[in-house]
This record gives C-alpha cells, sequence and structure tokens, in this order.
C-alpha cells in the first residue's frame, strides 16, 4: 500500500497499538493516544478521503483488516479540521493534541498559525518529517534558530524541535535506482537536476557504474541540445552566474518575503477581527503588531 505523507503518519500511529513484547511502550503509547489527533490542512484530508474510497488498491493483508473493522486511517480521537475557524480553534485550546500540519518547509499556511502559538512553549514538541530547504523558516527552526519572526513578531524557539527523515517526499537514491531499472527499454541519458550537489555527484557516479547510461548535471544556466539521430548530447549555451549574491537579487529575495507575511497577515487579522468574542485588548494587541509591521516597511522604503 503506498501512502502519502500524511496518511503514512496516520496509518503508523495506529499500528503502534499492535506492539505486544514491549509493556513499556505499550504505556507510553496509550497515555498519548489519550489526546485528539488533528489532521490541518485542507489538500491532506482530500488526499485521505481519495484513498477511503479506494481500499480495493490497497494490500491485500490491509483489505482484510478493513473488512475486520480495522481501517489503518481511522481510529479514536482522529479529528480532520476542514474550515479556517476549526483550525484557528486547535490554538485557543490548551487540551494536549497532536496536530499534523502541510506546508513541509513553514512558508506558508496554517503550519506558521501553529509555530507562533507553540513554539514559545517548551512544553511542546514541534516534529519535522521532511528536508528543509536553506532560507526556509522551516530550516531556521531545525538548525537551532533561538528566535525566528512569524507574522512581524519575534517568536522564541523554546519547544522541543525533533526531525525524522524518513518520511521525505522524495524518493532516495535506492528508490531512484529501482526507478532505472524498471524501465524495459532503458534511457540512453539522465539528467540530473534536483538535490543536493554531493548527493547529485554520488548518485550519477552510481548510475553510471551500475547500468552504463550517461548522466549529466547541468548548472545554472545551461542549454542543451539533444541529437537523437545522432544520440549526441551538446551544451550549447550558458549563462554566467556570479558567485556572490548581489545586493540587488538579495533586495528583492527580502521584497518577497515582505509581501508573504503582509498576506499570511491579512488572512490573520481578518480571521481575528470577524470573530464576535473578541475583546477589546485583543484588537488593540492586533492594532499595535500592525502599526509595527507598518514601520518595518517604512525603514525598508527608506532605507
Amino acid at each position: 500500500m503506498q501512502y502519502g505523507r500524511t496518511q503514512e503518519i496516520l496509518y503508523e500511529i495506529n499500528k503502534r497499538k499492535e506492539v505486544k513484547d514491549d509493556d513499556e511502550f505499550r504505556r507510553k503509547y496509550k497515555t498519548l493516544m489519550k489526546s485528539n489527533v488533528y489532521v490541518d490542512s485542507p489538500l491532506a484530508i482530500s488526499a485521505t478521503e481519495v484513498f477511503k474510497e479506494n481500499t480495493n488498491l490497497f494490500e491485500e493483508h490491509i483489505q482484510e483488516e478493513i473488512m475486520q473493522g480495522d481501517n489503518p486511517l481511522e481510529f479514536p480521537g482522529l479529528k480532520f479540521t476542514q474550515t479556517a475557524e476549526e483550525s484557528k480553534a486547535l490554538n485557543e485550546d490548551a487540551t494536549p493534541s497532536i496536530i499534523i500540519s502541510a506546508s513541509g518547509m513553514c512558508e506558508v499556511g496554517r503550519i506558521k498559525h501553529h509555530l507562533k502559538h507553540n513554539l514559545w512553549n517548551p512544553k511542546s514538541t514541534i516534529l519535522f518529517v521532511g528536508y528543509q530547504a536553506p532560507g526556509t523558516l522551516g530550516y531556521s527552526i531545525v538548525n537551532g534558530a533561538k528566535t525566528v519572526k512569524i507574522f512581524g513578531e519575534e517568536i522564541a524557539v523554546n519547544a522541543r524541535i525533533e526531525y525524522i527523515e524518513g518520511y521525505s517526499g522524495h524518493a532516495d537514491q535506492e528508490g531512484l535506482m529501482n526507478f532505472i531499472y524498471s524501465f524495459i527499454n532503458k534511457p540512453k541519458h539522465i539528467f540530473l537536476v534536483h538535490g543536493e550537489t554531493d548527493s547529485q555527484d554520488i548518485l550519477g557516479e552510481k548510475i553510471r557504474t551500475e547500468t552504463g547510461i550517461g548522466v549529466t548535471i547541468p548548472e545554472f544556466g545551461e542549454t542543451y541540445e539533444i541529437n537523437q539521430i545522432e544520440e549526441r548530447i551538446e551544451m550549447t549555451h550558458k549563462i554566467e552566474r556570479k558567485v556572490a549574491k548581489t545586493l540587488r537579487t538579495e533586495i528583492m529575495e527580502r521584497l518577497e518575503k515582505l509581501k508573504q507575511e503582509i498576506r499570511d497577515m491579512d488572512s490573520y487579522v481578518r480571521q481575528d477581527i470577524e470573530d464576535s468574542t473578541l475583546k477589546d485588548e485583543d484588537i488593540f494587541r492586533i492594532n499595535e503588531k500592525i502599526k509595527e509591521l507598518e514601520k518595518q516597511i517604512i525603514n525598508v522604503i527608506e532605507g
């Protein structure tokens, strides 16, 4: 049975109850599962529904378990938050819970609200299950940042930070090699255009050595021409790129990030203002945050 990342995590949470030879583990699992498990991602929720509607494609032993009333994607305490209001309510509930949220690198979406409300809390655990690219909020948190800025506000990182590489959304080296082996008619040449430089070099050498297939790892700005008749591949153009990042590029990147912060804050503030139970001091706090963001924008413009 092939799972998406969220569905695989739900499956693992559900199946841990079958561990029979570790009393201590069972005790901890029983304590953990007293908490509700929330899937807080519209896309992940929709994907889970697709899985549930196609159980006939599951492996046979999984289908047998479902026939016996044990669906691996359903268990007591599992809840799906469909609306933004339901997602927001999670951060107002002090009851211990597990929240599975999307946006693996924490740049956009509901995950930023959960981080804002939980990163400062030493009782919270933030578990990352995918690759965090340099320059992203997720990368900063995983690599030990003491504070991060979310919606224009400095947030202290006091929570316990954990990282599991095994749930990456990308195939590993073995998976990619198996993909190549699966071809009846093998490709004549392979271009590697994704991944860390060292990993690309290692994979490229492995492909050449074990399959005899040629490999090219293009650099930025390179253009290649493929002549199928002559079975020839030739680089026809290359854009030279300066090694050091120019100030102009840095300014544009900062501007794009600031624009994203404004979009996120717009959504966040609108949800708060429309809350009829909002107190006067909460409205004052929101107004002060907007003033602070205005000052940051003015500093960028005047600087």
